[in-house]
């Protein structure tokens, strides 16, 4: 079970509200934590809301920070032009993605940053609490750079499949990350990012990523752009019209229209 706790009193009234809005219990701030009980706590602060496992030798939290050094470090990284080659970055402006699989937003934030108009479907409602607020963190930022990048993001909390026809009809390019082990070096990100997985990873995940792959690639979309690991077979067998690969990962792009012709 995942509870929720004000890192501080004057957080009291926020963790109240986002307790309420996901029905799960609330804890006192400063309350102690049953841990079998508790497998995760949501912590809000006055400035932000984390995820975190209980006990004082947890591992960092998990958090969503735009403006954090590794967000601005990623922007120089070499994968952010492989990214922007496979959703098309350069043929259309604006271009409009959907990110389908929005997860924590480090993707979608890196698409935002290369121009495109990004719209972020998350389906777990504590991921979206995470999302949401990392970007209202990011609007209040005094970095004009940062409020420009979430100037393009929109979240759209729930299963992207059940967008409507509208909100579809407006993207370009659906972006597909399903889960998979992640390849961080550093142990700690590695304890982090197990806490999110064993959390939010569902049965039958696979035949999911799969189902999602064949809704898009139905969808009225110029392109679907999945990511994979390196050598992995491609979503549900499906093989793209080519890939642009890079070191750790690749990008499956399935090209159904020129782009600007949807």
């Amino acid at each position: 079970m995942i509870g929720v706790q004000a890192t501080v009193v004057t957080a009291s009234t926020a963790a109240e509200a986002l307790a309420a809005a996901l029905a799960l219990p609330l804890l006192a701030p400063g309350e102690a934590v049953d841990e079998n009980r508790f497998v995760a706590l949501l912590l809000v602060s006055p400035d932000t809301v984390a995820l975190r496992a209980p006990g004082r030798s947890a591992p960092n939290p998990v958090v969503v920070d735009f403006g954090a050094a590794a967000m601005r470090h990623r922007r120089r990284g070499g994968q952010n032009e492989l990214l922007g080659r496979a959703v098309g970055v350069g043929r259309k402006s604006p271009l409009r993605v959907l990110d389908a699989t929005a997860g924590l937003g480090r993707d979608s934030f890196v698409l935002a940053d290369l121009g495109c108009e990004v719209t972020l479907a998350e389906r777990e409602p504590v991921v979206a609490a995470l999302l949401r607020s990392g970007l209202v963190g990011a609007q209040r930022s005094g970095d004009a750079w940062l409020r420009e990048v979430v100037g393009r993001m929109t979240l759209a909390e729930g299963e992207a499949r059940h967008l409507g026809a509208a909100a579809l009809l407006r993207q370009d390019v659906i972006y597909l990350d399903p889960m998979f082990p992640p390849r961080d070096k550093s142990a700690a990100v590695k304890k982090e990012m197990a806490l999110f997985q064993a959390l939010f990873s569902r049965p039958g995940a696979a035949e999911d990523a799969d189902a999602l792959l064949g809704w898009a690639l139905q969808a009225p979309v110029a392109r679907v752009v999945v990511k994979r690991p390196l050598k992995a077979a491609p979503l549900a067998g499906r093989a793209p019209s080519h890939a642009i690969r890079g070191k750790a990962v690749r990008h499956d792009v399935y090209v159904l229209s020129a782009l600007g012709a949807n």
